[in-house]
Parts: C-alpha cells; sequence; structure tokens
C-alpha cells in the first residue's frame, strides 16, 4: 500500500510540474498559449495509444516490475524537460511520460485488486488515490513559493531537482517489493492459465455498462486535466500573484485529499451512481462560479473542484473492478481500455483551453466549456443508470 502510494504519488507531482511555471516557462521559450497547452497535452496523447499495450505487458510481467519501469520513465521525462530549449523538445519531454504514466494508472488498482476485496478495496482505492493529489498539490503550492527562490528562479534547476526525488523514490519502491510476500503473490498470478488478450478486449467492449464508462472517463479527464494544468493561469488573470494563484490552485488538492479517503468507502454498489451524480453536478457549479470577479467566492469553486477530483476516477473505476466480467484477472486490459479512452479528454482538455484562450483573449470562454462537459457527464451517467436498472445490476 504504501509502495503503490509513492509510486501514484510521484505521478501527481510530474503532471503539474509545468503548470505553476507556465509564464515563466512560456517567456524562456517564447511560446504562444496554444502552443503551451499542447506541451500540456502531449504526454496524455502518447498515453492513449500506449495505455492498452502496456496494460497486457503489466499483466504479463506484474506490478512489481511495471511499477518499475514507471518510475525510471517519469524520471527520465522530467530531467529531460530542464534540457528543454523550444516548443519541440519541450513537446518530447513531457510526452516521454505518456510511456510511464498508463503502468502507474493501470498498475494501480490492479495491485489494489490483487491484495483488497470489497469494502476494503474501495477504501483502499481512496488511500492511495490521495498520493496524486498531494503529488499535485507539492507541485502547485512549493514550486514557486519555495523552489524557485532557492534557484534563484531558474526553472530548469527545479525539474531537476523532482527528477531527483523521483529516482530516489524507486530506490524505495524496489526495497518494498524485494519482500518475499510481494514476490510469492506475482509468482501465484504469473502461474495462473492467460486468456487471449483480443479476446478479453472484445469481451469487455460488448458490455454496453462498460462502454458508457469508457465515454464518461473522456469527460471526467477533460474537466480534471483542462482545470489542474490551467488552473493557476486562471487564478492569474484575475489579478492574482504566482505564489497566491499557486496557493489557491492547492486547496482542490487538499479537499480531494479529504474525499479520497471518505467518499469511496463509503460509496457502496449501490450508491456509486448517485454520488457520482452529485460529483457532476460539483464540476459544473464550479466552472460557473470561477467566472466570478469576487475573489471572495473563488474558494467555493475550489472546493467543489476539488471534491469531485476526488472521487470521479476512483467510482468510475471501481464500478469497471467490480464488473464481474472484469475481476483483476482483466484488470491490466479493463485499465489499458479505461484510461486509453479517458486520455483523450485528458489531451483535449488542456489543448482546448490554451487554444480557446488565445482566440478569446481570456479564460471565460473555456470555463463555460467546462461546465458543458459536467453536463453531458450528468446525460451518460443517466444511461447508466437506465442500464443498470434494466439488465440486472451489471454495474454492482
Amino acid at each position: 500500500m504504501a509502495g503503490v502510494w509513492l509510486t501514484y504519488y510521484c505521478f501527481g507531482l510530474t503532471i503539474v510540474t509545468l503548470a505553476p511555471l507556465v509564464a515563466e516557462i512560456s517567456n524562456d521559450l517564447t511560446l504562444t498559449h496554444s502552443q503551451m497547452g499542447a506541451v500540456l497535452g502531449a504526454w496524455q496523447l502518447v498515453f492513449i495509444v500506449s495505455a492498452i499495450p502496456l496494460g497486457v505487458l503489466l499483466d504479463r510481467i506484474g506490478t512489481r516490475r511495471g511499477l518499475m519501469f514507471a518510475f525510471i520513465v517519469i524520471a527520465t521525462s522530467v530531467a529531460l524537460r530542464a534540457t528543454a530549449d523550444g516548443f519541440g523538445s519541450l513537446f518530447l519531454a513531457v510526452a516521454v511520460f505518456g510511456l510511464g504514466g498508463p503502468m502507474v494508472a493501470i498498475g494501480a488498482p490492479k495491485l489494489i485488486s490483487q491484495w483488497f476485496e470489497g469494502k476494503e478495496r474501495g477504501f483502499a482505492m481512496g488511500i492511495y488515490m490521495t498520493a496524486p493529489t498531494l503529488g499535485s498539490m507539492t507541485g502547485l503550492s512549493l514550486t514557486n513559493s519555495l523552489f524557485m527562490p532557492m534557484f534563484s528562479g531558474d526553472w530548469r534547476s527545479v525539474m531537476l531537482l523532482y527528477a531527483v526525488f523521483i529516482i530516489s523514490a524507486s530506490v524505495v519502491w524496489w526495497l518494498i517489493t524485494a519482500h518475499k510476500d510481494s514476490k510469492s503473490v506475482e509468482m501465484s498470478l504469473a502461474a495462473e492459465p492467460r486468456e487471449s488478450q483480443r479476446d478479453n478486449f472484445f469481451r469487455l467492449i460488448r458490455i454496453p455498462a462498460f462502454r458508457i464508462v469508457l465515454v464518461m472517463s473522456v469527460g471526467i479527464f477533460f474537466f480534471n486535466h483542462g482545470l489542474n494544468n490551467w488552473l493557476p493561469e486562471i487564478l492569474r488573470s484575475k489579478g492574482l500573484s504566482a505564489t497566491e494563484a499557486g496557493y489557491l490552485a492547492s486547496i482542490p488538492a487538499a479537499f480531494a485529499v479529504i474525499a479520497s479517503l471518505l467518499i469511496p468507502r463509503l460509496a457502496t454498489a449501490n450508491r456509486r451512481i448517485w454520488i457520482l451524480f452529485i460529483m457532476f453536478a460539483a464540476c459544473g457549479i464550479s466552472s460557473l462560479v470561477l467566472q466570478s470577479v469576487n475573489g471572495a467566492i473563488l474558494p467555493i469553486a475550489l472546493v467543489l473542484q476539488g471534491i469531485a477530483r476526488g472521487c470521479m476516477m476512483t467510482l468510475s473505476i471501481l464500478i469497471l473492478l467490480d464488473m464481474p466480467q472484469v475481476g483483476s484477472k482483466r484488470a491490466g486490459v479493463a485499465g489499458g481500455m479505461f484510461f486509453s479512452a479517458a486520455e483523450i479528454g485528458g489531451v483535449m482538455g488542456p489543448v482546448s483551453i490554451g487554444v480557446m484562450s488565445d482566440w478569446s483573449g481570456g479564460f471565460s470562454s473555456t470555463l463555460y466549456m467546462l461546465t458543458a462537459v459536467s453536463v453531458v457527464l450528468l446525460v451518460l451517467l443517466t444511461a447508466l443508470w437506465r442500464q443498470k436498472d434494466k439488465n440486472d445490476n451489471p454495474v454492482s
């Protein structure tokens, strides 16, 4: 549990390493908002293509080796960012992360499904989902307030610092998984008969509820990745300093941690759709409140966004894992399919916000776009509820 938590912490930290430094990096490398939006979405673009094959690979080599591979790739991506000299090199450096991210995103729920069952599984997923949130909160709150002043405003040195931390974390993961119990579980799973991954793919894609969750994942990641990457800049557009925006942007992360610990444990199979309904509604309300020029009500939007962020993905994955046709045996390929679809939204979110802000000269139109995405998610959730009601509870 501690090992997978640390892995996801590094994942969350890496996702936001650029977000607090958008202005500094853009000025240094002479990038437009559209170009920076493309950079922020680069790793998701690779993620879309690599998630399914990496999920199949994870089922073959096991989570112990798969997550070690992820550590190495993620650290390499962060280190390469420090050497970027323009749009192309920065885009490629961020894109490399797309080869390590899927191993974490798919490997974490697979590992949890192997070690935990029932209510404990939801609670365990809630615990590890605090990790990317805390990682993001660390990057958003400390990059401009602590690390940039420490290195005299040199953003490249900050990238190298993060890379060294991730390499150190990989050593901890190696020590934890060297335990005999970890190796024993992996050997036991490896001895089980293997099914054709192609057959698994087509078996899963034929399930109507599974397809609906895949489409929902696109909207969830569109909202999360889009707003997470651009939130500091949206706040700075309201007249806040970089440090103030960084601290405020960490508020959603703090409430996401609390929500991750409390809500998944309470979200039993018959409650998950209703809780997701509340979370999607909170997304829509938060994007509307962010339109306000009244700084006093901004925290309301940030709190709502954080609560929703802490639960939406976790509950969606739990719905998939609890489907009788999935389970831990097909968790790798199912997770690959989920994240491959989801990262379509992960790419479109930051890129769309960057392009629309260039086109409109601000962020108002982009926030209305996020409100519309929330409405679409509510419609899809209604379809999932009807499918559940019609097909003898297929999502529980």
